[in-house]
């Protein structure tokens, strides 16, 4: 990449959208008893010592309360503070309802996740910014609710606009012109830059690499050097103003995780979860044209008695991690066929009186339908292609009926309830996710 090929614009082009505590703020937009109160969403109705917080609300977080902080910790910064179990369908429902309001006023670009998204601007927004970040706030509070708030960001390039997005919540605007790159940024820590992680920070440290204004005085090259490929070089240009494209994503797994509720926490509870979750990912895997040649599990546990004192993220807890190769399918037998492998593997490993915490699956190694290559070595005839005709059929009779009619083998709604809907901060649920 080289400067020449890159286009630097002259006034920002970008605007950058993310909602103030979107679970937390739906949830007071559809409960008034909620509104103007700290509170925060949990998992699951059940308590536990060890629940932690997956939102919260802009109430709670200017007392100092953040998302996955546990419950007991809340509640002492908090005393009054409310937890509320997650309603997973409607959080779907009102980003489609959000973004129908923002498309009324502009068009959106792209969603980036359930709570942000961005839009290219035109001349007459670039003239005036501020009249449009108006319009758009104005289009939620009548078109879903006032409770409901947004921050926005203008920058040079979707990056920048980012950024700034965050400088200014809860439902704040910053604007950032190409005049006040890069600049503007010396004073941010690395963890404000989307692209610095906490891994990249401490190479950034060993290589003398200390804050953002020694980071920008680089050379595109030394920054590419830094990140070890191109990644590092495109995010040089990012922030110093450059209409940088962003890389076309590509998928490399379908999968779900579930942190089990106290009365879930038994293998046979465990197992039986994990079918389902397997069957929901199998199901978007499906839906996208995709075939997988690997299916991955971790399982999470404890074991002897509760630990009483300071708790950290993961603290006593182990794991058991195993995958089993599968042939480019993504039909429900074989899916589970490789389920009840991997679960022999963890059986074996787990300790007598474990309780399992939390369970996870996901399908990697993904092929695109129209790439598909059958294995030479394994039938792939008969019997595959009809457990393929079967699994179509019982989609599109749940597709039909808006539920899951038919499944192979047991569908309690116990497990079913909320698996694959839950809390997505990376992707966007669908309809079809919550049958």
């Amino acid at each position: 990449m080289k400067s020449k090929c890159v286009r630097k614009p002259e006034t920002i082009e970008w605007l950058y959208l993310d909602f103030d505590g979107f679970f937390a703020s739906v949830m007071q937009q559809l409960y008034p008893a909620l509104r103007g109160r700290p509170i925060g969403i949990t998992p699951f109705e059940t308590e536990t010592d060890y629940t932690v917080i997956i939102a919260c609300s802009k109430e709670a977080k200017a007392r100092g309360v953040k998302n996955i902080m546990r419950k007991p910790e809340a509640r002492k910064i908090c005393p009054d503070m409310l937890f509320i179990p997650q309603e997973p369908d409607m959080f779907r429902r009102a980003h489609n309802a959000l973004c129908c309001a923002i498309s009324s006023v502009i068009p959106i670009d792209v969603r980036k996740s359930i709570d942000e998204l961005a839009c290219r601007l035109d001349r007459n927004d670039i003239a005036d910014p501020l009249g449009l970040t108006a319009r758009i706030k104005a289009a939620i509070a009548e078109d879903v609710g006032a409770h409901i708030t947004c921050s926005i960001g203008f920058g040079p390039n979707r990056h920048i606009a980012k950024i700034a997005c965050k400088m200014d919540k809860p439902n704040g605007v910053t604007i950032w012109g190409p005049d006040k790159l890069p600049s503007i940024l010396h004073p941010l820590p690395f963890d404000d830059i989307p692209g610095i992680g906490g891994r990249m920070s401490a190479r950034l440290w060993r290589a003398g690499v200390y804050d953002m204004k020694s980071l920008l005085a680089l050379e595109p090259k030394q920054m590419r050097k830094l990140w070890n490929n191109v990644t590092g070089e495109r995010l040089w240009y990012a922030l110093h103003g450059y209409a940088v494209k962003a890389n076309p994503s590509s998928k490399g797994m379908y999968g779900h995780g579930r942190v089990l509720s106290p009365d879930m926490r038994s293998v046979r509870e465990a197992y039986l979860c994990s079918r389902i979750l397997l069957i929901k990912a199998a199901r978007r895997m499906r839906r996208d044209g995709y075939y997988a040649r690997q299916l991955n599990i971790w399982v999470n546990y404890r074991v002897g008695r509760k630990y009483k004192g300071p708790r950290k993220k993961g603290m006593g807890d182990k794991g058991i991690g195993h995958k089993v190769k599968i042939f480019n399918a993504n039909d429900d037998h074989a899916a589970i066929s490789a389920l009840n492998q991997l679960w022999a593997e963890v059986r074996a490993r787990l300790p007598s009186g474990a309780k399992i915490i939390r369970i996870g699956l996901f399908f990697g190694e993904l092929v695109s339908a129209d790439m598909r290559q059958l294995d030479l070595l394994h039938d792939d005839d008969t019997s595959r292609q009809g457990w393929e005709r079967v699994t179509a059929a019982m989609d599109d009779l749940n597709k039909r009926y808006g539920r899951s009619v038919i499944t192979l083998g047991p569908w309690q709604q116990k497990y079913g309830q909320h698996l694959g809907t839950k809390i997505a901060f990376t992707r966007i649920p669908r309809a079809e996710d919550a049958y």
